[in-house]
């Protein structure tokens, strides 16, 4: 005999929450999961009655329930914010190309307003010539580190007053072990955070509605849901540490499936003793984005390429920023230390 939703004892259940256990039936699947996450948004006061609100879209599944589930909650509730998509084009050939058809799609299905930054618009390269540069192993640095400013830079253009970006807890949960991992102690501060405040001029306020939502449980969501996304892994990313983060917690949920909650709890309990150095947030520069060292990342990085240098932003080369500064040219050493890549 088919099991009964455990919740309203009346339908049948097609589902065992991965986070729970409990055996549910599709709507009240839907019910729990959209009254967790407008839960999580209510009691950490992520918005303010009057805002305008930029959803990271890159049309995969958790920007695509994001933004689903935010336009339902803002009409269910009447949160009375102002929504907008915003997309980074990071020119993946084969990849983002067709990802942002899906964001197109998502546009008029949920009618939103939509902008579109891209990496050779903002930076005057793409991904596809990036990789083309430094190969295949620190690929996804240049990546990462660029979205970010771009997302922020669409949303200064869209003058929003804070982004919400679809990091689920499975993400959450996989930052913490990198940065237990790499000894970052600066990042494991911050990176439970369910919002970060505004850190300077050209910096939007971020936040995580699906701080607390299971991966596991946004893909039933979407399935469920008949939801339109992208479901391809980006090209360039199978050499990336993250996955190896990622396995290792896959691991860890299959023997205990609350270890993903269980590291984003000791993530947000951490303290640092007194006395330990920690990097004091300033301004690139070069381009007066919030940056702990004289250049910001995105401006060594950039720097790095156009000089055919593409070393110069992997690793700690922080005495070399005056030099960049300054324009005068590096020593035949430092550029043979620079040039070499692994692929």
């Amino acid at each position: 005999m088919p099991a009964l939703c455990s919740s309203c004892s009346e339908k049948r259940a097609v589902l065992k929450r991965p986070k729970t256990g409990h055996s549910l039936c599709k709507a009240c699947f839907f019910w729990a999961f959209e009254e967790e996450v407008h839960r999580t948004i209510v009691a950490a006061k992520l918005f303010k009655p009057g805002e305008t609100v930029g959803i990271a879209a890159s049309g995969g599944k958790d920007s695509t329930v994001l933004a689903h589930v935010m336009k339902l909650l803002n009409e269910r509730y009447s949160y009375g914010l102002e929504l907008m998509l915003i997309s980074v084009d990071e020119g993946i050939t084969g990849y983002r190309d067709d990802s942002l058809e899906t964001v197109k799609r998502n546009q008029q299905q949920y009618e939103l307003p939509l902008k579109i930054v891209s990496y050779e618009e903002l930076y005057g390269w793409t991904m596809d010539a990036i990789v083309k540069q430094v190969g295949l192993k620190n690929n996804c640095t240049f990546c990462g580190v660029f979205r970010r400013q771009a997302l922020d830079r669409g949303a200064v253009m869209l003058k929003v007053d804070k982004i919400c970006t679809g990091h689920n807890a499975d993400d959450v949960a996989e930052t913490v072990l990198m940065n237990v991992l790499r000894g970052d102690i600066a990042r494991l501060r911050r990176c439970t955070a369910i919002s970060t405040a505004s850190e300077g001029d050209g910096v939007v306020p971020r936040c995580k509605p699906l701080k607390y939502a299971y991966e596991k449980e946004i893909v039933l969501y979407a399935y469920f849901k008949k939801l339109d996304y992208f479901s391809t892994e980006c090209i360039y990313s199978p050499n990336a540490y993250r996955g190896y983060a990622r396995s290792f917690l896959k691991d860890l949920e299959s023997i205990r499936p609350s270890s993903i909650m269980d590291i984003i709890h000791s993530g947000e309990n951490l303290s640092v003793r007194e006395g330990v150095k920690m990097p004091v947030q300033g301004t690139c520069s070069r381009c007066g984005y919030i940056s702990s060292q004289v250049l910001c990342k995105s401006c060594v990085l950039l720097e790095g390429l156009n000089r055919g240098l593409p070393k110069l932003g992997i690793g700690k080369h922080h005495r070399l920023h005056e030099k960049i500064l300054s324009q005068q040219p590096l020593t035949e050493s430092e550029e043979r230390k620079l040039k070499s890549v692994d692929f």
